[in-house]
C-alpha cells in the first residue's frame, strides 16, 4: 500500500487535519497513526485553537480502516497488545483534545474511521456516507477496550453490535436518527455548514469546552477493566492469521473466512 500521510491547515480558531490517503480510502498507516498522535498533542498545548476538524482528502472516504499488510509479521498475541496500544495512544490524543472537535464524513468511515469519529464531539456527514467495523467478517481481530468503550458510548452499543457482529454498514439517515450525527448535508453544501459549526464552537467559552471534554473523559475512560487476555485471544489465533491473509488477498470481501474459532 503506498505511503499516505496526515496534512494539517490552519485558519484562525480552526485547525484542520486531513487524512491524505485517497489511493487506498484514505486508510491509515503505521506511520500516519504516529502523526496524528503527534499531531494532536501539538494542538493541545495551542490555547488559540478552539476547533479542530478531521476529514478525508478526495470525497469518497473519511478513513477506510488500517493499512494491516504489516499483520503478516505478528509472531505471537503480545504483537497485537502492543498493536492496539499504538492505536490507542493516538486515539488518547484525539480524547485529551481540550477544544472542540469536529468528524467530516464523506463516503466511506470504517473500522478506524469509525473510532476517530466516534472521539470527535460533533459529527457531519453527506447523505452517501456509510458506517462499520465490521472486523468479524474481513480479518477477524478485535478492538482495545477503549476502543469498544468509545465507540459504544458515541454510536450506542445496539449500532455497534449491528456493526461488529453482523458486519452491517449503517446509513447516514439511521446515524442522524439516533443522534450519532449533528447534521446530514449535501456535498455542494458542506463547506458552509463546517464553517457555521466552526463558527459557533469556536464562540464557547474555552474554559468550559475544557472542562466539559474532560469530565466526560474521565467519566467514560478511567475505570475501564483490562481485557489484554481477549486481545491474546484474538490476534493469537490461527483465525486472525487465516483472516488477514484473506483480506490482503481480496477473499474476504466475496464471502468471510472460514473460521474454524481457534
Amino acid at each position: 500500500m503506498s505511503a499516505g500521510r496526515i496534512l494539517t491547515d490552519r485558519s484562525g480558531p480552526v485547525a484542520r487535519i486531513v487524512f491524505d490517503h485517497p489511493a487506498a480510502h484514505n486508510a491509515l498507516t503505521h506511520e500516519m497513526w504516529g502523526e496524528l498522535r503527534d499531531l494532536c498533542l501539538t494542538l493541545a498545548q495551542d490555547r488559540a485553537v478552539r476547533v479542530v476538524t478531521f476529514r478525508g482528502r478526495g470525497g469518497k472516504a473519511f478513513v477506510s480502516g488500517t493499512d494491516i499488510s504489516h499483520f503478516l509479521g505478528f509472531t505471537s498475541a503480545r504483537d497485537g497488545i502492543e498493536y492496539e496500544r499504538e492505536i490507542d495512544a493516538a486515539m488518547a490524543a484525539i480524547d485529551a483534545l481540550p477544544m472542540t472537535t469536529i468528524a467530516v464524513i464523506e463516503g466511506w468511515a470504517v473500522g478506524g474511521g469509525l473510532n476517530i469519529l466516534s472521539a470527535c464531539d460533533f459529527r457531519i456527514a453527506t447523505p452517501d456516507a456509510r458506517f462499520g467495523s465490521p472486523l468479524g467478517r474481513t480479518i477477524g481481530n478485535c478492538l482495545s477496550m477503549s476502543s469498544y468503550a468509545r465507540v459504544a458510548a458515541a454510536i450506542g452499543i445496539p449500532a455497534a453490535k449491528r456493526m461488529i457482529l453482523l458486519g452491517e454498514m449503517l446509513t447516514a439517515p439511521e446515524l442522524l436518527s439516533s443522534g450519532v450525527l449533528y447534521k446530514i448535508v449535501e456535498h455542494a453544501a458542506l463547506e458552509t455548514a463546517v464553517s457555521e459549526l466552526c463558527e459557533r464552537a469556536a464562540a464557547n467559552a474555552p474554559l468550559t469546552t475544557r472542562a466539559t471534554k474532560e469530565a466526560i473523559r474521565r467519566m467514560t475512560r478511567e475505570t475501564l477493566p483490562n481485557i489484554d487476555d481477549l486481545i491474546e485471544l484474538v490476534y493469537g489465533s490461527e483465525d486472525f492469521k487465516r483472516g488477514v491473509r484473506a483480506f490482503l488477498e481480496k477473499k474476504s470481501k466475496r464471502e468471510p473466512p472460514d473460521w474454524t474459532g481457534s
